[in-house]
């Protein structure tokens, strides 16, 4: 059972979509999981589209019984790096935006 409040909480929920992203598990993996009373669950629907919502520390505890405690950690590890990959790319965006700007004022500076 999920603690109290702990669908309310942020970041401790996840649909089967991010799951996929996040865990490299499919949709037909966590409804295993919903059958055989390992995760709990709610259904949405976003525009037409249904899909499920779980809870992430019963996800990952169910992948670390499932499928070794190695493979969650590697699939964590790489979610983890994507994210600093995409942070560090938005940084560089801003620093050639920033020294393009400061490009500009020096000019106008000098005039």
């Amino acid at each position: 059972m999920a603690e109290y409040g702990e669908w309310n909480r942020k970041g401790a929920t996840l649909s089967d979509v991010t799951a996929k992203k996040e865990y490299g598990v499919s949709r037909d993996f966590i409804v295993k999981g919903i059958r055989a009373d390992k995760l709990e669950y709610r259904q949405g629907v976003v525009w037409g589209n249904p899909y499920l919502r779980v809870l992430r520390s019963q996800l990952e505890q169910y992948i670390a019984e499932q499928l070794g405690p190695d493979r969650l950690s590697r699939a964590k590890d790489q979610t983890e790096l994507r994210k600093i990959k995409k942070e560090m790319a938005d940084l560089n965006k801003r620093l050639v935006e920033l020294q393009a700007r400061r490009t500009e004022i020096e000019k106008a500076l000098r005039k």
